[in-house]
């Protein structure tokens, strides 16, 4: 089929030097899907008759470490400090998937056929040479219908590579798709082998769902396929825990309200919605219902927040993401109170941490809408004011506008406990509200407070 794309040049210099050389060369996988639909890409990976030593007599600079015929060609893009690797694979043909993720085998083809049938889904197998697409398994048709198919026999595809499954409902979260009939049954009846698969490719592949544009539909893509309950199984459960009761605003069971919730928080940090999602996770354990029938979940922060530190540690999350996931579920049931200290506000800062505060306020945000409530109310309206000049107050001696040293120098004295005693003075009288934080004011008290010492003695 005839269709002419705008490449870059660092594209069509690939596929130009491969051409006049006599071999094939095409622009193969997610980069073409994007191509036709319009979609930024800088993920480009191509395919060619030649072999690796073909291949790098070519690009003298190009680089080949693996088994997989897979040569990296890297190239400037305008910017000679910051060189993109572009991959270009021989065609090949592959046998037996023992780990359910790699091939056992490789064989390199001359066909670009033999290429394309290995594939995962229809969308992602098409090629391009620069003027003709080549679609042998109608990804331009499903495109259109905006339909993930699989290529040939769905569990076929799903036991070679596990991890499809969880790209099948990666793609259509982030495009808008619908898994077809077909394919969809087949991730449901094989969505145990995902345990085969390392907890690194799953959590990423997780991130992925939520940072996408379709989140929420995502995860029900994985709850409906059976795939939640393998990788979430904390999560799974709070779809069969009902909130619904006597003195109680909540209309929806604790999963669903934590699908409202996500759909609605306005961050676009994966963390957060993953944290935004989770953040009811501590009430299937802490469920009561008294004799009223009034339902309770007391401390499922507390309860919630030991859960996420686990599913972190099963997912491999880093430490700063485990941190942040962790401390937004904990602290996510705060009150909203005009009569609130400031006190009271600066030990919730500490609690959730300055660097957080933002995320949790968008956390709030979903949970608000996600059980009925209005985006906000004058009370939190208040709330994030206050909270911004509590800030200004110093959190700890370090936020004062003098230091040790200036003690030191004024008292003429050396590091100890003296240096330590007049600035926890200073911290106090500053974060009483007696002086301000600012540099005269705080040197002036340090000489007077030599002064009283000295009187004193």
């Amino acid at each position: 089929m005839k269709n002419k794309f705008k490449l870059s040049k660092e594209v069509s210099a690939i596929i130009v030097k491969m051409k006049k050389a006599g071999f094939d060369c095409y622009a193969v996988g997610g980069c073409v899907r994007d191509l036709v639909i319009g979609r930024p890409t800088n993920d480009w990976d191509f395919t060619t008759n030649a072999t690796p030593d073909q291949i790098q007599k070519l690009f003298p600079d190009s680089f080949y470490d693996n088994k997989f015929g897979t040569v990296g060609i890297p190239m400037d893009r305008d910017n000679p400090y910051k060189k993109t690797v572009y991959e270009i694979t021989t065609y090949r043909s592959e046998k037996g998937y023992s780990d359910f993720r790699h091939p056992d085998e490789i064989v390199f083809g001359q066909k670009l056929e033999e290429d394309l049938q290995r594939r995962d889904f229809t969308v992602n197998a098409m090629a391009y040479d620069g003027s003709e697409i080549t679609d042998l398994f109608e990804g331009l048709k499903d495109l259109e219908k905006k339909i993930i198919r699989s290529v040939g026999k769905a569990p076929e595809r799903f036991n070679e590579d596990a991890l499809r499954m969880m790209r099948a409902v990666r793609l259509a979260s982030e495009l808008g798709f619908v898994i077809e009939e077909k394919t969809f049954q087949a991730i449901t009846d094989n969505a145990k082998l995902i345990n085969k698969i390392s907890a690194e490719r799953v959590r990423e592949e997780l991130l992925k769902i939520l940072a996408s544009a379709y989140p929420t539909e995502g995860i029900r893509l994985l709850r409906n396929s059976l795939l939640l309950a393998e990788i979430l199984p904390e999560l799974d459960k709070c779809f069969q825990v009902e909130q619904k009761s006597p003195k109680r605003h909540h209309t929806l069971d604790v999963g669903n309200h934590l699908l409202e919730s996500l759909k609605n928080t306005p961050s676009r940090d994966p963390v957060v919605r993953l944290a935004t999602l989770l953040h009811d996770v501590g009430k299937p354990p802490t469920f009561r219902k008294t004799d009223e029938g009034v339902i309770t979940f007391y401390n499922h922060e507390i309860v919630g927040a030991s859960i996420v530190r686990n599913i972190a540690a099963r997912l491999h999350m880093s430490k700063k993401d485990s941190e942040k996931l962790v401390r937004l579920v904990r602290f996510h049931q705060f009150t909203v109170d005009e009569r609130q200290t400031d006190s009271a506000l600066r030990r919730f800062i500490k609690n959730v941490g300055k660097e957080y505060l933002a995320d949790m306020l968008h956390l709030r945000t979903g949970d608000r809408l996600g059980g009925g409530a209005r985006e906000t109310s004058w009370r939190l309206e208040l709330f994030k004011k206050r909270l911004l000049e509590v800030q200004k107050q110093p959190f700890s001696v370090t936020d004062l506008k003098a230091n040790g040293r200036d003690v030191m120098e004024i008292y003429n004295i050396g590091s100890g406990p003296m240096v330590g005693s007049v600035l926890n003075m200073l911290f106090n009288d500053v974060s009483e509200g007696k002086l301000p934080n600012t540099r005269e004011i705080l040197l002036k008290r340090i000489k007077d407070l030599k002064k009283e010492i000295t009187l004193k003695e």
